[in-house]
């Protein structure tokens, strides 16, 4: 074994959060790793990257910059390098478009030689060589089909999240016109060739995706329908005092709850992280009050508190040959029975995060809480059935235990900051531990 290179940490994922993880490891020699991705570059939700649409969170809430200000990685120095400084000064904004987001990613992925993209890892095991235990992580190269083998002494999970549909459509997705949001920009020009579409979801995806196809609709005349289970479309909390429930006191408050408080705190917590902004909300209502000047009544239905129970194929309509689809609801408050029919469903529904398929080697070594899900400790490590020497790390896997800031950009510099810090057995990237000014709890 002792011909074999074993990194002190490899990486099973590479979304923003892992990325920020590498970027802030490049400077600490003390620390080898590697990342592996199957995706052959970069992608932070492509299917939603339309044109206009900006990310939740201020820039400084890039890859480094709220753990290392100084990094050469910081979403300024890479606006340094594309020239762009003077245009964003202008542009007098801090929140930048999503699009300009996935870019400054990618360039930052492309200076980091620890990043290694188009390796789909399939196991991971725990390997006992004499005296020396180490993970085995066996990948597929997307390019070639060869399997390789990496070796390392701890690991960091960041997947991310996959979508989140109701069980009427699971069998149904991957067709043209059923489909999730993610795929959005991918499916844009086929949905748009539809008689009627309808959008499902209040968050700010189902938002964004509704006005781009509202925006587009006299071009194409299509009826469009936006529903939701929720009680209505409601923005996101976004007052100052509100968002310093995404800092690291938050954090510390909610992972000392008993587990069973913690679940229900989060039920309660859905328009903190899971509403629409302001801004969207707005040109939405702009729209649709200038589209009905002079008693123009356009092709377009909101209906909140409805919940999708069944979907069936039905007759096309004579002049398509696009299947046609029946949804069933129940209103949540009258608790009545409603359908629509629609030749394209949108599923706006969110996202869940779920176990990868690789761990599955290790899966005794991990204990898991009384719902199935990681049992995590304060510092982001998975805790262990048994005593290793050896550690991993989840990213973005863990609302359960640390609450909303877990799928939140901005704290995932501190995340990073918290884990390489445990990795080296001290505080190279400061982390403090009061950062806003209310206090969480009374102990």
């Amino acid at each position: 074994m002792h011909n074999r290179e074993i990194y002190d940490l490899l990486g099973v994922g590479l979304g923003p959060f892992n990325l920020g993880l590498a970027a802030l490891l490049a400077p600490i020699s003390e620390i080898r790793a590697v990342f592996l991705e199957q995706k052959p570059t970069f992608q932070w939700h492509p299917g939603l990257l339309i044109e206009g649409s900006t990310i939740q969170v201020p820039f400084l809430a890039d890859l480094v910059t709220m753990a290392d200000p100084c990094s050469p990685y910081s979403f300024l120095n890479y606006l340094r390098a594309q020239s762009r400084l003077y245009h964003f000064y202008f542009l007098e904004s801090f929140h930048i478009p999503r699009r300009e987001y996935n870019h400054y990613c990618q360039w930052v992925a492309e200076q980091l030689p620890s990043c290694q993209f188009g390796q789909r890892v399939e196991t991971i095991h725990l390997c006992e060589d004499g005296a020396e235990t180490y993970f085995e992580v066996r990948s597929r190269n997307g390019e070639t089909g060869a399997e390789e083998r990496y070796y390392a002494r701890h690991l960091v999970l960041g997947v991310g999240s996959v979508p989140q549909v109701p069980p009427c459509f699971r069998d149904r997705l991957g067709s043209e016109t059923i489909f999730h949001s993610a795929e959005f920009l991918q499916k844009r020009d086929r949905a748009q060739q539809c008689q009627s579409v309808v959008v499902i979801g209040s968050g700010q995806s189902a938002a964004e995706v509704f006005y781009e196809l509202l925006q587009a609709q006299p071009a194409h005349g299509y009826r469009l329908a936006w529903h939701t289970r929720s009680a209505g479309f409601f923005p996101m909390e976004y007052s100052k005092l509100g968002l310093e429930h995404f800092s690291p006191d938050y954090i510390h408050y909610f992972h000392h709850l008993p587990a069973a408080r913690r679940d229900e705190i989060l039920a309660q917590q859905g328009l903190l992280y899971k509403g629409i902004s302001f801004a969207m909300i707005g040109q939405i209502y702009d729209l649709l009050y200038e589209r009905t000047v002079a008693g123009e009544c356009p092709p377009v239905e909101l209906r909140s508190l409805l919940e999708v129970k069944e979907i069936e194929e039905i007759e096309p309509l004579e002049e398509t040959a696009s299947p046609r689809y029946r949804l069933s609801y129940r209103h949540g408050q009258q608790e009545s029975r409603w359908s629509h029919d629609a030749d394209c469903v949108i599923l706006a529904t969110g996202y869940r995060h779920g176990i990868p398929a690789c761990v599955e080697g290790v899966r005794s070594l991990i204990a898991w809480d009384e719902k199935g899900r990681y049992s995590v400790d304060a510092n982001y490590r998975l805790d262990l059935t048994r005593e290793v020497n050896h550690q991993i790390f989840v990213q973005n896997g863990e609302l359960h235990t640390h609450g909303i800031g877990a799928p939140d950009l901005g704290l995932g510099a501190h995340r990073s900051a918290v884990i390489i810090n445990t990795l080296l057995g001290e505080e190279r990237y400061p982390v403090r531990s009061r950062n806003v000014f209310q206090s969480f709890g009374v102990a």
